[in-house]
């Protein structure tokens, strides 16, 4: 039972893990390097699997169609309303073509690499837009779709490197069959490489039991051994007798070695005889001895040159034999590389796809969960809101019984104040003290015992009598009634009362009485009413206040539903080792970071652009319509220039000084011809003024000539003076020492003395009166030249 038990156990796991696998799982390793390569096991996909994501995909494809039918209405109806603004139509039509563009999501925002293995992912929703539930099923069968999509696409690839690993295993078998013929011929020491599938390769092989795993030998029965060892030895008598009768082949074998053609590779084990008469002495051979051995060394010789010949091609064949086989298996195993990476690649594509897929699991979870709460505070709230009006129709009723039952008390209250308030009436007609006296009597009460209920029994026995009870009650009437016959008695009545006002009075005071006792009655009865209303109240609070915390946690769950269909789970694609900061102080907390879409930025981006134009546009015009204004308040100042100056012209007009030259040529019609016979006649003057300039010169030419000549014989005469006046100084100069001595002054030389300063001072007055005179004269000319500039300049307005 146990092996038994033990085969059903194998059988069933071999079923499960093994039959129904519609691809095995199985490895790939390299020839020479430690990559191993492992398939996708994958099971056959079932009917109601394949028929729920043809569904899914016929519905994506129908809402695809229809999304490009909404597309070209609203293009057409937008083309229709925009007829005549073609520019605007260009711009809206750009603007479609890039949101067109952003629709085919990058990898990055798509969450995964399942496009690189040309998976079609067209049909799949955006991460930005499954906010339903319907939706989220959807995604996840169709990334369930691309998951066994990916796997199929590499297990092909798989199947392809094993087949030509199979082939290169053939190939190599087949080169080391002639490998293994080249070292035996070349005798060499040499093992040949012969690779194989292993066990991980082929693990089908683990299902079957070879003969040589098998350890133990076989039990055989009497019947098998004795049947064995008769076909043994028909066998042997069969080989025997046809190893006999072939003589022939016994022939071919002792005369030439098995083969009737000497072949190439025969060249290495040829060995050619040596002649007879080599066993002698050299020195005894004859000349036809001597030829033959020459001939014999001409045959080894070419023999041996045959076999380098022969064996350095064998090398060499073998050399290339193993380099194409290592080349060859080489080039596998860099295939076998990128068929690695090719795994990793899709390893990590599926990896991506079930996270996305344990993502939208977790929020259909979560958000089942939510509805299933939700459900079950609706349902809650509906029977709190029942219970709620049940306390309101209640509170209602006690309401109107507290009401009525006040009106009754107050009713009973009112009677009994008439009472007191018509004591005194009634007895109006005996005297007052006897009055006051019934009146003290009629204010007085007996007193009775009342037994207090201990606390104890009241909450042991809560169906007992309680305090306000109609049978407490009674008692404490029946005993009060009993109490006011003792207070009735005659024996009480004051002196001097009539028995009849007497008992007036004691009926007067019991019917008083009994209405006190009415009124406590009322009152305590109106305490419970009061308290039965307060509770009643109470309860309709706390109900109130559970149907408010309930409605307010369904508004919080309402609003984290909204959240969290709104604030979806996004997988992007981040590049890996990219180093973006310097200090590795990265926060992974993005508790507050918000994922927005890409095309909402953009459209922000063109409205800020857009506004931005046109507030640059505002601004520019802003900036011209100031540097008109500006240009406007300078052409305004320069008017007032030019007004000023203008005034200041006039104002110089009417205060210029006009001379009777001015008004000469104001008042001459023909001004111009007068001026030009003035210049005829000071052409003319200028022109004798010329001449006498010429005779003047020549005039003072010959003067100078004369004056020259004249100078000249002064210079004689002074230089013959200068001689003479030496002589005299020396005379002088004698003379003075003279006087110097005799110490007296000749008065004559005084005179002279003061004639000759008085001729050097006329001479200076004559000197500077002719250069004032032609001070003067230059004056003249100026004054002259001066009153011909002051003619009035009249410029035209």
């Amino acid at each position: 039972m146990h092996n038994l038990a033990k085969s059903y156990l194998s059988e069933i796991i071999k079923e499960e893990c093994w039959n129904s696998m519609a691809v095995k799982g199985r490895s790939l390793k390299g020839f020479h390097i430690p990559y191993v390569v492992e398939n996708f096991p994958m099971k056959e996909r079932t009917d109601e699997e394949l028929e729920e994501v043809n569904r899914v995909l016929q519905q994506k494809k129908i809402e695809t169609e229809c999304l490009k039918l909404r597309k070209e209405i609203i293009e057409v109806q937008s083309a229709m309303t925009l007829v005549k603004k073609h520019h605007e139509e260009e711009e809206e039509e750009e603007e479609e073509d890039v949101a067109v563009r952003h629709t085919s999501l990058p990898n990055y925002l798509f969450g995964s690499l399942s496009p690189d293995f040309g998976i079609p992912t067209s049909l799949l929703s955006s991460q930005l837009e499954l906010h339903s539930r319907e939706e989220k099923i959807n995604q996840i069968i169709l990334l369930k779709d691309i998951i066994y999509k990916v796997k199929t696409v590499f297990n092909n690839e798989f199947d392809a490197a094993y087949k030509q690993k199979e082939f290169e295993i053939a190939r190599v078998k087949e080169r080391n069959v002639r490998i293994q013929e080249i070292i035996l011929d070349l005798e060499l020491e040499e093992s040949v490489w012969q690779p194989d599938f292993e066990d991980c390769e082929k693990p089908e092989k683990t299902l079957v039991v070879e003969d040589n795993e098998i350890t133990v030998q076989k039990h055989l029965k009497p019947w098998q051994k004795a049947k064995t060892e008769l076909i043994t030895t028909q066998k042997t008598d069969q080989w025997l007798q046809s190893q006999a009768s072939e003589t022939r082949h016994r022939a071919l074998m002792d005369m030439m070695g098995g083969v009737l053609e000497v072949k190439k590779e025969d060249i290495l084990r040829m060995v050619i005889p040596q002649p007879a008469f080599m066993a002698k002495p050299d020195t005894v051979w004859t000349e036809e001895e001597r030829r033959q051995f020459r001939d014999y060394e001409k045959k080894v010789k070419e023999l041996n040159e045959e076999r380098d010949k022969y064996r350095k091609s064998l090398e060499a064949e073998l050399k290339k034999l193993q380099n194409s086989i290592h080349e060859t298996t080489q080039n596998f195993d860099e295939h076998l590389k990128k068929l690695f990476e090719r795994r990793v690649k899709a390893e990590m594509v599926v990896n991506q796809e079930e996270l996305k897929i344990n993502n939208l699991v977790f929020s259909l979870l979560l958000d089942e969960e939510i509805n299933s709460r939700e459900t079950f505070l609706n349902n809650y709230l509906v029977r709190k809101q029942e219970e709620r009006r049940k306390t309101s129709e209640a509170v209602r009723k006690s309401k109107e019984n507290l009401d009525m039952y006040k009106e009754h008390y107050d009713n009973l209250l009112a009677e009994d104040k008439i009472l007191d308030r018509s004591f005194k009436k009634e007895f109006s007609e005996i005297p007052s003290h006897q009055v006051d006296v019934l009146y003290r009597l009629f204010k007085r009460r007996p007193r009775i015992h009342r037994q207090k209920p201990h606390a104890d029994i009241t909450s042991i026995v809560p169906f007992g009598e309680r305090p306000g009870s109609g049978k407490l009650s009674a008692d404490a009437f029946a005993q009060l009634m009993k109490a006011m016959d003792d207070l009735d008695n005659v024996n009480n009545m004051p002196e001097g009362l009539n028995p009849l006002v007497w008992n007036h009075f004691c009926a007067t005071r019991r019917a008083k009485v009994e209405n006190e006792q009415k009124v406590k009655q009322k009152a305590a009865g109106l305490m419970e009413v009061v308290a039965f209303h307060r509770r009643r109240g109470d309860e309709d609070e706390k109900v109130q206040r559970e149907i408010e915390r309930v409605s307010q946690e369904l508004i919080l769950l309402q609003e984290q539903k909204v959240k969290f269909q709104l604030n979806l789970t996004i997988q992007i694609l981040l590049k890996q080792g990219q180093v973006e900061v310097e200090n590795f102080q990265l926060l992974l907390d993005y508790s507050d970071a918000i994922l927005i879409n890409r095309n909402i930025i953009e459209d922000l981006n063109s409205v800020i652009r857009a506004q931005g134009q046109k507030k640059v546009t505002s601004m520019m015009e802003t900036k011209d319509i100031h540097k008109g204004i500006f240009q406007i308040e300078w052409e305004h100042k320069k008017m007032e220039m030019e007004m000023e100056d203008l005034n200041q012209k006039a104002w110089d007009i009417q205060m210029l000084f006009f001379s009777r030259e001015r008004q000469k040529f104001l008042n001459e019609p023909n001004y111009e011809t007068v001026i030009a016979v003035q210049i005829g006649i000071m052409e003319q003057t200028i022109a004798v003024l010329d001449k006498t300039h010429k005779k003047n010169v020549e005039n003072c030419k010959k003067l100078l000539k004369k004056l020259e000549k004249i100078s000249n014989q002064k210079d004689i005469a002074n230089y013959t003076l200068s001689c003479n006046l030496r002589e005299e100084l020396v005379a002088v100069s004698e003379r003075k020492d003279i006087c110097n001595t005799i110490g007296s002054i000749l008065t004559c030389e005084k005179i002279a003395k003061e004639r000759y300063e008085n001729m050097m001072q006329q001479q200076k007055l004559r000197n500077t009166s002719k250069e004032q005179a032609k001070q003067i004269s230059i004056l003249e000319a100026e004054v002259e030249r001066l009153k011909m500039k002051t003619f009035p300049a009249l410029v035209p307005l």
